[in-house]
């Protein structure tokens, strides 16, 4: 490309991981498109209302649209051309005039529980303080080990380490895939299986955002689309649109294949709990990927059909 203004120009937030993610869809970007070179693209940092709160969990400022309404106004207004997204992060209806173009390769989607050293969650002391800013594992946590005390804990990964050596709390949760793309392994993890914790919808799964029907921008895109993690994540993201699901409600939803293509055998797994995790519902749904969304709002009314209005009330 001729030097001059920027092909492309990616929003991302300025933390850590999203900028590894940022230049992850850069680096597929440069990959897919040998015509392009580095100074063709560029990283705009936006900062977003949920990375200034940092007194309280999010679910008591709003839940997800907090890490995604200035970098899509961004978007709308052509100050970006694409922005990238931990689509755990992202609201179940999008605003008008974005679609989302592609999903990378979804990394481990399981999470992780820290602690000084090693431990598994039925291991943790009687009455243990836990810190986390995620309401559904607070609830699913609570649901399982109501003796634990759980307390709000947000910051990045060496902030969190420093508070588990001050002993602030005993252990706290981190995502399998942060770690991965951050390429950190920090001494007292235990990987968590799904059994145990199942994850936020659509955890580990890195969007591609931008406005629908920019046709240079979605031809551009198109190669990066990873088609498995897209049945994936919108078999997922159905379920929680049922469900009208936040950050100030505790759901997670998980969809697992058994190879690729339309016809491959998919298994979908959805939990929800109350805050206090004095209950917890779980159902499990089976058929194939073709029919993925399908059966994200079928077990998504089937959960909204079982509890009453105040469930998600604390």
């Amino acid at each position: 490309m001729t030097p001059g203004k920027p092909v492309l120009t990616i929003g991302t937030r300025g933390s850590p991981l999203a900028l590894a993610q940022a230049h992850e869809t850069r680096d597929r970007l440069l990959a897919a498109h040998p015509d392009l070179r580095d100074g063709d693209i560029v990283i705009r940092i936006i900062k977003t209302t949920g990375d200034q709160i940092q007194d309280r969990a999010l679910a008591e400022a709003g839940g997800k649209g907090l890490f995604t309404k200035e970098i899509e106004d961004a978007l709308l207004d052509g100050g970006i051309d694409l922005a990238v997204h931990s689509m755990k992060d992202m609201p179940t209806q999008l605003p008008p005039g974005l679609a989302m173009a592609a999903y990378l390769p979804r990394e481990d989607v399981r999470d992780v529980l820290l602690a000084l050293k090693p431990t598994a969650l039925s291991a943790l002391p009687q009455g243990a303080i836990v810190g986390t800013s995620s309401l559904r594992r607070k609830s699913f946590l609570l649901a399982r080990r109501p003796d634990l005390q759980v307390v709000t804990f947000r910051g990045n990964v060496q902030t969190r380490m420093r508070k588990l050596e001050d002993g602030i709390v005993s252990a706290t949760f981190l995502a399998l895939a942060g770690l991965h793309r951050l390429k950190l392994a920090p001494p007292g993890m235990q990987v968590l299986s799904t059994d145990e914790m199942l994850p936020a919808v659509a955890q580990g799964a890195i969007g591609i955002e931008c406005r629908d029907g920019d046709a240079r921008v979605l031809d551009l895109l198109a190669p990066l689309d990873d088609a498995a993690t897209r049945i994936r994540v919108e078999a997922e993201r159905a379920l929680l649109a049922v469900l009208d699901g936040s950050c100030r409600t505790p759901i997670a939803a998980l969809a697992e294949l058994d190879g690729p293509g339309a016809n491959s055998a998919m298994r979908l797994r959805g939990a929800i709990a109350r805050p206090d995790g004095s209950e917890l519902i779980e159902i499990e749904r089976n058929g194939t990927a073709r029919d993925g969304v399908a059966m994200g709002r079928d077990a998504g009314a089937e959960l909204k059909g079982r509890i009453g209005p105040d469930f998600f009330k604390p």
